[in-house]
């Protein structure tokens, strides 16, 4: 059965909500970091022991987020003025006094309506499941870029986290999915959040052909396999990574001019193949591209993972066999691995457009999305510029600095590594040598790069100009060059 949850339900269900302070800082004001921390790892005891006094509020943790029972009476309580046959009716709550959905506090007193996991379930999830706020949503909105924009398309918005996130910089959304009971769950989650979304049921873009937006975002079914569909949430139907390399090639052509287009994408890496070719070869032309790979998962890892993710125990006789399947699958393509990341995307028109590759595997705090912004800002700023690079003043930022390592030698200690470092966003690193240290020691804004390569080469002898504006390229794209 899919969920109906009506406008005026869920108006009471906000009401009810707000009243109990049924919010992301109302559940850690009750809980305590440490208790809320220990809820996010699966230890559900150490909440349940914090709420048990907290009377409403207690009673919406208990039902919501720990997959308790609770009496009828304080559910009744809980929920307000909502009806609790309504409530039933709608699959909020179960008969027995248990929730029928998970609906929790997210972000900026935010709720989202998805279905319970396989935790609360208490075993796998169906194959039309919905999947509730991830780990994969929440890497993709923090990777968003969130400049205001006219129109944006949430691409296959599942219970509509994305589509949140843009309601704070977007004048009109427009979301889609093949799943009928994920757009209905989507529907809750924005009537829940007053943000008036235009929803689509079909599959990929088909339901916005001819339609052009400002801003496209998509977490997709990127899981790579044989091409079936065990979990609509996951599967794409489509084999291996052409999910992934579909909505690239597509993505474009969905795009106002200059428009901006940012995924979560998988790509195989096989023995003897370069990913970033790989990825480089679905793009349509006159398109600005980022690929970030965050990850690379060895078959084993990424088999176990998502098997246990939909709740399937790999040591179980189901799981034997889905694993053995899988990996046979990837055995048979040659694959040795699967790259995970993030993909941004800009419609230019131009003929030389910029597409850089990389790989960012190392920790940071920051998230993603300014740096995307940056990206494209500095991209366009290098077409623009690109002839009078050499007659720019450039400048090195504050939160840039150059480490260097050293070995003890015969005449006492010699550098080994020079390693320029941005201490700010996502932490890029450059490895350089010796004359490019004292070039960008140079570049305080007071003379031309063009007369700081003349002073080195009087220190060093010829100097490689190309080389030198191709290092210079690298480092404004990260940002750790200024002009």
């Amino acid at each position: 059965m899919v969920p109906d949850l009506s406008a005026d339900l869920c108006a009471r269900l906000r009401e009810a909500f707000l009243t109990a302070g049924y919010t992301a800082d109302g559940v850690v004001g009750v809980l305590g970091t440490q208790a809320h921390a220990a809820l996010g790892r699966g230890e559900p005891e150490p909440a349940r022991r914090a709420c048990r006094d907290a009377g409403a509020l207690g009673t919406l943790i208990r039902l919501f987020l720990l997959g308790d029972a609770e009496p009828e009476a304080a559910v009744r309580a809980a929920l307000g003025s909502v009806d609790l046959a309504d409530a039933v009716a709608a699959s909020v709550v179960t008969p027995a006094g248990r929730a029928g959905l998970d609906i929790r506090p997210y972000e900026d007193d935010w709720w989202v309506v998805a279905d319970l996991d396989s935790e609360l379930r208490g075993g796998a999830v169906p194959a039309d499941h919905v999947l509730g706020v991830g780990h994969a949503s929440i890497n993709l909105a923090r990777a968003t870029a969130r400049r205001p924009v006219g129109t944006l398309l949430d691409l296959g918005t599942g219970c509509g986290v994305q589509a949140l996130h843009a309601s704070t910089h977007v004048s009109s959304i427009t979301a889609t999915d093949v799943s009928g009971r994920a757009l209905a769950l989507a529907r809750a989650t924005f009537r829940l959040n007053e943000i008036d979304v235009e929803l689509c049921e079909g599959e990929w873009f088909a339901p916005v052909a001819g339609r052009r937006f400002d801003q496209v975002v998509c977490n997709p079914p990127f899981v790579v396999g044989p091409a079936r569909v065990d979990y609509t949430y996951r599967d794409s139907g489509l084999d291996g990574d052409g999910a992934s390399a579909m909505i690239v090639r597509q993505l474009p052509g969905f795009l106002a001019e200059g428009g901006v287009g940012q995924l979560l994408a998988s790509w195989v890496h096989r023995s003897g193949e370069d990913w970033a070719e790989r990825v480089r070869s679905w793009l349509p032309p006159g398109v600005d591209a980022w690929f970030v790979q965050r990850d690379i998962a060895d078959p084993a890892l990424y088999v176990g993972t998502w098997l246990r993710d939909a709740g399937i125990d790999p040591r179980s006789a189901e799981g034997r066999a889905k694993a053995n399947a899988w990996l046979d699958w990837f055995a048979a393509g040659g694959i040795e691995g699967v790259g995970f990341g993030y993909v941004t995307l800009r419609r230019t028109g131009s003929a030389d457009a910029e597409v850089v590759c990389e790989d960012l595997r190392h920790a940071y705090d920051d998230p993603l999305g300014p740096e995307a912004s940056r990206w494209l800002d500095n991209v366009a700023w290098l077409r623009d510029h690109d002839k009078s690079l050499l007659r720019t003043r450039f400048t090195v930022p504050e939160t840039v600095v150059l480490e260097e390592v050293s070995a003890a030698g015969e005449e006492g200690w010699a550098p080994v590594v020079r390693r320029l470092h941005r201490m700010d966003g996502p932490g890029w690193q450059h490895e350089i040598d010796e004359p490019t240290a004292k070039l960008l020691a140079g570049c305080r804004g007071a003379l031309p790069l063009e007369d700081l390569l003349a002073l080195l080469a009087y220190a060093y002898g010829e100097v490689d100009t190309e080389e030198a504006l191709r290092v210079v390229r690298d480092l404004v794209r990260h940002g750790m060059l200024t002009a």
